[in-house]
């Protein structure tokens, strides 16, 4: 669970409560006709521009980013391990490699393809475009969550343009201009809390995502073609160290002089 996400949506959701609590009450707020202008206006154009298995596919890798905690490796976890399983397979060679325990689930195939003694180059494309694969799928949720973003608030405006023409149509009728003012002025708030509280926020999670990932796997499509090679452990270990931040490797350099 990613504690972060539900605090924000918890905070932002309270602020905007409390600012409506202070000089009305919130039954004021719910409107539900501009509420489908929005909702439905917003699915509608993005499905127009992606399709059904690429919207579904991204509301789901949306949810896990934003709600369930990262379960990505740390670089320097997978550094460490990837030193001494290379350091057992110039000792023990492959097959030993088989008994080590790895919990990150893209390390192990790279591992298992040479424990089953596939050539460098078939591991290489292999892994490379496993990586190649996933990121464009996460990719492809990032640009849906972008396109609702930019959606909802255009929805939001039509909503009100809709509105204004109901109140402007109804002038000689008193009782028809607060509904229609209401969805005209309504439908932006809608839009705009929806984009900028939920679609944004989970597109850049999805960002983010993205380049750990990209990070992790580059490194270990290193790490694994190192230790098909049989590369010195010395000489993996520098090669690898620069997927490390600079301040992580300056704190190594320091701790290695003292």
């Amino acid at each position: 669970m990613d504690i972060a996400t539900f605090l924000g949506l918890f905070f932002g959701l309270a602020v905007i409560v409390a600012a409506i609590f202070t000089g009305s009450d919130i039954w004021v707020f719910l409107n539900i006709p501009g509420f489908l202008i929005v909702i439905a206006g917003t699915m509608a154009a993005t499905l127009i521009r992606y399709p059904m298995s690429g919207v579904l596919g991204a509301f789901m890798l949306g949810i896990r980013a934003a709600f369930t905690g990262s379960k990505d490796s740390k670089p320097q976890d997978l550094i460490d391990l990837s030193i001494e399983t290379a350091k057992i397979a110039r000792k023990k060679g492959f097959l030993a490699l088989a008994e080590i325990p790895i919990d990150d689930p893209f390390l192990a195939r790279g591992i298992r393809l040479c424990v089953d003694g596939y050539g460098y180059e078939v591991i290489q494309t292999t892994l490379t475009k496993d990586m190649n694969n996933s990121i464009e799928r996460h990719e492809e949720g990032e640009r849906i969550f972008r396109a609702i973003g930019e959606s909802a608030p255009a929805f939001g405006m039509i909503g009100t343009l809709v509105g204004l023409v109901q109140m402007l149509a109804s002038l000689d009728d008193p009782k028809t201009i607060g509904p229609a003012m209401a969805v005209a002025l309504l439908t932006t708030l809608y839009g705009a809390v929806i984009a900028n509280l939920i679609a944004l926020p989970i597109a850049d999670k999805l960002e983010n995502k993205i380049e750990v990932e990209h990070t992790n796997k580059s490194l270990i499509i290193d790490a694994v073609l190192g230790i098909h090679k049989g590369q010195n452990t010395s000489e993996l270990g520098e090669i690898l160290d620069t997927y490390l931040p600079d301040s992580i490797r300056a704190q190594e350099l320091e701790d290695e002089d003292d």
